[in-house]
């Protein structure tokens, strides 16, 4: 090999490393305001308010999985998937009452890509979370007022620590 193209090839090798290691370093980054969104309880106060919720669950489900919803009861809307290898998000989201009669909708999402989700766990559980609560994604802190009741809202016990992001290619679970 000519002599003068090693300085030329090793400093280009050098610059795809260093684009490559900044890449890295940014995903599964998450911003901390969709974080909050994410990670912050879904609770409905009363059989009307929940039964809405849910059926925005179902609609938000259904038309944001690539994979086909498998099961849809009064508690559980499951989609088919992760496929093998796929970075598509399976969504499983549960409806649990609570004691105090409330209910706590619960968001997880997974898939099985060696290069992570898409659309990453987190951001997806926080707009699957303001589409429930009747919020746009990214009106959060503006003044927009949410269409449903604020019994829709976030739980105060989740204002407290959050835990941090999964990993690329990891589960999401709120």
């Amino acid at each position: 090999m000519n002599k003068g193209l090693l300085p030329i090839l090793r400093d280009a090798i050098a610059a795809i490393a260093a684009m490559a290691a900044a890449g890295c370093s940014t995903q599964g980054q998450v911003d901390p305001d969709v974080m909050q969104i994410a990670t912050t309880p879904l609770t409905c106060s009363n059989k009307a308010e929940c039964d809405l919720c849910w059926q925005r669950a179902q609609t938000w489900v259904a038309s944001h999985s690539k994979y086909e919803v498998e099961a849809a009861t009064d508690t559980l809307i499951q989609t088919a998937g992760p496929d093998g290898g796929k970075r598509a998000l399976a969504y499983q989201i549960t409806r649990t009452p609570n004691p105090d009669g409330t209910a706590t909708i619960g968001f997880a999402a997974h898939c099985d890509g060696s290069l992570g989700c898409k659309p990453n766990p987190r951001e997806a559980g926080a707009d699957f979370k303001q589409y429930v609560r009747g919020r746009a994604a990214g009106t959060q802190g503006t003044d927009a007022k949410p269409s449903q009741p604020a019994s829709i809202a976030m739980h105060p016990e989740a204002l407290q620590g959050q835990p941090a992001a999964p990993s690329a290619g990891a589960a999401a679970s709120q």
